[in-house]
């Protein structure tokens, strides 16, 4: 069975040699020596601003929302996995979608502004499939209108843009480090700041609130990365040049064998992860064919993302047709650390024969 991805697991004896620094120290939660090792590895192989590695990659947008203090109205995008908006409603916020860029696939900057309310009080935008978003016009248009900005950045890790770390972009940006990712822990994620005084919030809502063992800052949760989490996150790191190597040439030659296919267009700038293959087809029905004919060769792409936000039966807005056509026609083709070209080229020969 060939999935739309696969998990990369380093050799057990790296694991087992980061897992024995945990049974050393008879230490397994609660922020050990290797949660904050891997946070400081993270923050040198990204060059990025500080992180918190925490225990999945959502609850790093609820607690972004609620460091921030935000209420009423987030303007956001439709085309998204699920816990983008989940996120916005879960903390109690309403959702206003902003329809997406048919190329990019990102949230269209030029329509923002037209959504904006005496209620908003924030943009949370996704680079989708890695894609950065127009964060230059984003974060402009937000510090016109006083509005805080969140980078949904689950899919973006090792992603560039204008030569610096995409998770600089935003007050808040978050990653996921899920099983399925580029880089993972198994299940985690990450939340970036370049704040200190942001940063020191969203760090004690991931912990309950703890000032100490004995004091309480304000209200927490527990988000806090295990160290079996982080043992294995820094047993995947040092793979990344082949990982994201192999992918680039798996990535080159879909582009060379299916060029009558639309694809990601990248923003210019943009130095990419190759961390997904998606192509559009001119039809739903067309990719309805494609997608059966695969599976009866036991090969697995994704609807993704599918269906169009906006269409939740939790929230309510008005039509974004351009996520809602894109969702309809868009699917990731198996792509991963190892795919092989035999596997390619079956999966080539079948959407063009």
């Amino acid at each position: 069975m060939i999935q739309v991805t696969k998990t990369f697991l380093p050799p057990q004896a790296d694991y087992q040699a980061q897992l024995q620094k945990a049974w050393d120290q008879g230490w397994v939660t609660n922020r050990g020596t290797l949660v904050k090792e891997l946070e400081a590895t993270l923050q040198d192989h990204l060059q990025s601003p500080p992180l918190l590695a925490m225990t999945n990659g959502t609850l790093p947008l609820q607690i972004a929302i609620k460091a921030l203090g935000l209420t009423g109205e987030i303007i956001t995008t439709p085309f998204s996995y699920v816990a983008t908006t989940s996120s916005v409603v879960w903390e109690g916020c309403t959702p206003v979608f902003v329809d997406i860029h048919p190329e990019y696939l990102t949230l269209d900057e030029t329509l923002i502004e037209a959504a904006i309310t005496p209620k908003t009080t924030a943009i949370l935008a996704t680079h989708v499939f890695g894609n950065p978003c127009h964060v230059t016009v984003i974060e402009a248009i937000a510090a016109k209108h006083g509005l805080q900005v969140i980078y949904d950045a689950a899919h973006a890790f090792g992603v560039t843009y204008q030569g610096k770390s995409i998770f600089h972009y935003g007050d808040v940006s978050t990653c996921s480090f899920h099983a399925t990712k580029l880089f993972h822990t198994g299940e985690g994620g990450g939340v970036f700041c370049k704040d200190s005084e942001l940063y020191q919030k969203l760090f004690y809502h991931h912990n309950f609130g703890h000032e100490g063992q004995e004091a309480f800052q304000g209200l927490g949760i527990n988000a806090k990365m295990s160290e079996l989490q982080a043992a294995l996150g820094l047993a995947v790191l040092p793979y990344m040049p082949q990982i994201v190597g192999h992918r680039k040439k798996a990535v080159t030659f879909y582009q060379e064998h299916l060029s009558q296919y639309t694809t990601l267009k990248l923003r210019e700038g943009t130095q990419w992860n190759y961390a997904y293959y998606p192509i559009i087809f001119d039809s739903e029905a067309l990719l309805l064919t494609a997608q059966e004919r695969l599976n009866a060769l036991d090969i697995y792409p994704r609807r993704y993302f599918y269906p169009s936000l906006h269409t939740l039966p939790y929230v309510s807005g008005p039509d974004m047709p351009v996520s809602q056509s894109v969702s309809e026609r868009i699917l990731c083709l198996p792509l991963s650390h190892d795919i092989s070209e035999e596997i390619q080229a079956q999966i080539v020969n079948t959407l063009t024969a």
